[in-house]
């Protein structure tokens, strides 16, 4: 079982820049792609980036990619979503989430993913 606790959201304004923390429990946490997702208000959840779990290996939906970076660290039990130049657009809920699968490839799909975290709202003014 993995428990994912995301933080590091907040308001921001156009332009600007945040960083999200994905705090993940578990010893096998470092065998587990991991992705973030977004849902803005009315909307579907959707991709946004992932992480294998082996060799950093990632993937980005097309309207994050060159702003939006995601990394880990093994040793710490952490995830992370360094997002520049944000866009008012960018406003949404956002979730860790983690795939215990296995798979080489990177999913984005939500079923793919087994563990969930609560979310951490960003919101960007114009």
């Amino acid at each position: 079982q993995v428990q994912l606790v995301e933080s590091g959201g907040g308001l921001v304004q156009a332009g600007g820049s945040l960083r999200l923390s994905c705090a993940a429990s578990g010893r096998t946490f470092s065998s587990y792609a991991m992705g973030w997702f977004r849902q803005a208000p009315g909307e579907g959840r959707e991709f946004v980036a992932a992480i294998s779990w082996s060799n950093g290996r990632t993937a980005y939906a097309g309207s994050v990619k060159g702003r939006f970076t995601i990394s880990r660290d093994n040793a710490k039990n952490m995830v992370y979503l360094q997002m520049n130049s944000l866009k008012p657009e960018d406003t949404a809920l956002y979730y860790c989430a983690a795939d215990r699968s296995g798979s080489p490839n990177l999913s984005r799909t939500i079923a793919e993913y087994d563990y969930w975290g609560q979310g951490t709202q960003v919101t960007v003014s114009s």
